[in-house]
């Protein structure tokens, strides 16, 4: 039905205010109501006319299939907790998205939380806890009561890229202290004596893996190295940079605990009419876009992301079908990019 809305002489089509359900949908395309909800679940079995039959009849009476009553029967809300750091978007801006696409192909929504170093983690929880959310994924510190909390109420927990050894929980990581030891490797092999490492944040684990691989290289070549501690930034790296160019002599390379320092490293020296590597050789870690940019050509690791979060939702969703499965860790080697900053 339509009404005239005045004196604009416009007509304005008259809205149902009862929301359309699945029965109706089922009646008006001559379909069972079981076939109206497979063709609105993801990778069920239904065939093309039987789909563009429903599809037809659910526009024409603007049905939405309501996830909140299907929850309330299957006990699943199909939402999955994703919790990170203020760096992990600055070291892996591609993660979550990626994250997002392999979660989606099950149906499962994320619902993300940024932590950052003040954060109060019991806080974040709680809140989690409201949305009744059907697993974690994890890039951020938890202490090892907070890892308790989860299996206390069942919730599956996995973290991404964190390195969790002393604690019975699933983890997914890239193996960090080789890779930054094969770039070391093959500075030296390229004739670098004098090492000076940007480390990272010293309450990441990460940093420190990556820190111990590099100390543990440059020890067994027995050459000089020195290390001054960043925090994973861009503006670290170029702080920690000039201090070096102010001081007494260069290094022969740059060890940098990511990429993005590793750029700021390469902007300062390029900045103080140094060139890259002629004159110093840089180093990052991780594979980010940006550093594969043409005035970059960072040589750095490349995380496996794909594998990585793959292995990360495959153990996730393996655990939220069956919670008593044991933990299990996955660790990934990093691909060697040879470019052209070393």
């Amino acid at each position: 039905m339509e009404k005239n809305s005045g004196n604009n002489n416009k007509l304005v089509p008259q809205v149902s205010s009862k929301r359309a359900t699945s029965y109706d949908v089922a009646r008006l395309a001559g379909v069972s109501q079981s076939a109206v909800s497979r063709c609105f679940k993801t990778g069920a079995s239904v065939s093309v006319k039987t789909r563009e039959k429903v599809r037809k009849a659910a526009d024409e009476l603007g049905y939405q299939p309501n996830a909140i009553a299907r929850g309330l029967i299957t006990r699943r809300s199909n939402i999955v907790a994703v919790v990170i750091t203020e760096f992990t978007t600055l070291n892996y801006p591609e993660m979550t998205s990626r994250l997002n696409e392999h979660l989606a192909k099950h149906d499962i929504h994320i619902l993300l939380f940024t932590v950052g170093p003040q954060s109060d983690m019991t806080v974040v929880l709680d809140q989690i806890w409201q949305y009744q959310v059907d697993g974690i994924i994890a890039s951020a510190p938890f202490s090892e009561a907070e890892i308790q909390r989860c299996a206390k109420r069942g919730i599956p927990l996995v973290f991404y890229n964190r390195i969790c050894n002393d604690s019975a929980v699933s983890t997914v990581g890239c193996d960090h202290a080789e890779g930054v030891k094969i770039l070391i490797d093959r500075l030296v092999r390229d004739g670098a004596k004098r090492f000076v490492v940007l480390s990272g944040p010293d309450d990441s684990a990460v940093a420190r893996e990556r820190l111990r691989g590099a100390t543990e290289q440059i020890e067994l070549h027995r050459l000089s190295m020195s290390v001054l501690g960043g925090d994973y930034t861009y503006e670290s790296g170029v702080r920690l940079t000039q201090q070096v160019i102010d001081g007494s002599s260069l290094p022969d390379a740059f060890v940098c605990a990511n990429d993005v320092m590793a750029i700021a490293c390469i902007d300062t020296l390029r900045g103080a009419d140094l060139a890259v590597p002629e004159d110093v050789k840089v180093v990052g870690f991780d594979g980010i876009t940006v550093g594969q940019w043409h005035a970059y050509q960072l040589t750095t690791i490349e995380q496996p992301l794909d594998r990585m979060i793959e292995a990360t939702v495959s153990m996730l969703l393996e655990r939220i079908e069956d919670i008593t499965l044991p933990a299990e860790k996955r660790l990934f080697a990093g691909k060697y990019i040879d470019g052209a900053s070393a």
